[in-house]
């Protein structure tokens, strides 16, 4: 399977909704266009910001192939296939049509808390069934289990179609010694907004944004910036939108980027329960900031 190189700031698409719920495929695809003709270098479908959990079967396939249909060939796609029944995802990778995306991105197990080998056999499961390069994703704060720096390690040197990891473990030791020691092909992302300035100056290739829905050229700006290792202009931007990418996971994600994303006009301020808007305090604090940033 040939290496495929994720670089620079992708985003995890939001899915917009109506008032009564349903999809918003128009707001969609102004989305769509908003990031790509802003600097977006991917974009990563049917993630955590898509609200993935409350859509249904029907609704991820139609989300899947209205999203290739939209970005139109403009950027790589990435997509989002993952759970914590390993025989389920296997089934879903051999059975699904991945034509236009260029690789998954899979998470770690969530809520039955495997063991470090059962991690590794998980993931080494699903590249071995799945059509496309993997792009592994640790985010304990979600799943309740952290992928260690040893078993990242271990799959990015032993399993072939693993070619990088979107890491949101905030442990800046385990995430260090992960770009220190990993072979020269496997790509670190940020999965953490707030912290993709800092672990680019350590030598991750990039980020998977949620900012990016919002604001994309600034974020794609700094992100590059940081690539060609002109950390010194690049900081500002980080300091910039700061406490704006505080504030957008101060009520839980994608609540935060959703309700800037209204104010710009781009979608309704619409989420699917369990999931709310962000209370009326966050609210006025996220509006305060976005009328800082014009």
């Amino acid at each position: 399977m040939a290496h495929l190189n994720f670089l620079g700031m992708g985003v995890a698409l939001v899915t917009p909704f109506t008032q009564n719920k349903e999809i918003d495929y128009p707001a969609l695809r102004r989305v769509i266009d908003h990031v790509v003709d802003n600097g977006a270098d991917f974009l990563v479908a049917l993630g955590t910001t898509g609200e993935t959990p409350t859509l249904s079967s029907d609704e991820k396939l139609a989300l899947k192939d209205f999203i290739k249909e939209n970005a139109d060939n403009r950027v790589p796609l990435v997509i989002g296939v993952g759970g914590n029944n390993t025989a389920d995802v296997v089934d879903q990778l051999k059975k699904d049509d991945f034509s236009g995306y260029s690789a998954i991105l899979s998470v770690v197990p969530p809520y039955n808390k495997p063991s470090q080998e059962g991690i590794y056999c998980h993931f080494k499961a699903i590249a071995e069934n799945s059509p496309l390069p993997v792009i592994l994703y640790n985010v304990p704060g979600r799943t309740g289990v952290n992928m260690s720096a040893d078993t990242t390690l271990r799959l990015a040197r032993e399993v072939p179609g693993i070619i990088g990891i979107k890491e949101a473990s905030g442990n800046l030791q385990q995430i260090q010694r992960l770009l220190r020691e990993k072979p020269e092909k496997f790509t670190v992302l940020s999965g953490d907004d707030g912290m993709t300035y800092p672990l680019m100056t350590l030598g991750a290739q990039g980020v998977i944004s949620v900012l990016g829905n919002a604001y994309p050229k600034d974020f794609s700006e700094m992100v590059h910036l940081c690539l060609e290792g002109n950390y010194i202009e690049a900081v500002d931007y980080h300091f910039k939108y700061r406490e704006i990418m505080r504030l957008l996971f101060a009520d839980g994600n994608p609540a935060g980027v959703k309700c800037v994303m209204h104010d710009m006009g781009l979608i309704e301020n619409e989420l699917r329960l369990p999931l709310v808007p962000v209370c009326e305090r966050t609210a006025e604090e996220i509006l305060h900031w976005v009328k800082e940033l014009k």
